[in-house]
């Protein structure tokens, strides 16, 4: 899909490897927790051909940034089950919500902002 994206998520029990078959997307991983503190975003933008791997439990994404021509990847896991954990969703559509004092003070917002992503319907609302 033009502009489609498979929005941040981890898989907690599997590696990720992804080939494009058509198109171009825009993909990346973060590492996290860093003896320098640091959360290192390593991205690149993947072609008919190109292949790239997520590591383990870290945070990724695959975004299309052609306006007019859809993309097509495969990808395979290193396990049957992988488990699947989509950031939005978990932060900010869990039932019972998490407190808007926590997620204020974790995102360094306004819990006003907190309030207004809460109410979004993010299982429907990331492509």
């Amino acid at each position: 899909m033009p502009l489609g994206q498979n929005p941040p998520h981890t898989h907690p029990r599997a590696t990720e490897i992804l080939t494009v078959l058509e198109g171009t997307l825009y993909v990346g991983f973060v590492t996290s927790n860093q003896a320098d503190r640091s959360n290192k975003l390593f991205a690149k933008v993947l072609n008919k051909g190109d292949v790239f791997v997520f590591p383990q439990g870290l945070i990724h994404f695959q975004f299309n940034p052609a306006h007019d021509k859809p993309a097509v990847a495969l990808a395979a896991l290193s396990s049957q089950n992988p488990g699947a954990i989509t950031i939005a969703n978990a932060v900010f559509g869990s039932k019972p919500p998490i407190s808007d004092d926590v997620l204020a003070k974790a995102f360094q917002v306004q819990k006003g902002t907190i309030d207004w992503l809460q109410a979004q319907f993010w299982e429907n609302n990331h492509y």
